[in-house]
């Protein structure tokens, strides 16, 4: 649990001096792709959007600014949402 709460969580801003997970929430790790490494806080999802995943806005991924990165859970280890793909 000390190497999750040192993580960054996406959309955090660069600058926010505590851009880590927060207690309370529920986090997903991301994992390949773009945003690698991040935490998405999926705290009140349901469980439909949970099972599907997520298209996350990122500068960083193969379509630059506005392009999004695909997530979505991994089967043996729904806590890790492995990247499934760049969208424009």
């Amino acid at each position: 649990m000390d190497e999750i709460m040192r993580r960054r969580v996406y959309g955090a801003d660069h600058d926010d001096p505590d851009p880590g997970p927060r207690p309370g929430r529920e986090y997903r790790e991301l994992v390949g792709g773009p945003l690698d490494g991040l935490l998405l806080d999926v705290t009140g999802w349901t469980p439909v959007a949970l099972a599907d995943g997520s298209a996350l806005v990122t500068e960083i991924g193969a379509y630059g600014p506005g392009g999004r990165a695909e997530y979505g859970p991994r089967a043996d280890e729904p806590g890790k949402w492995d990247w499934r793909g760049d969208t424009p």
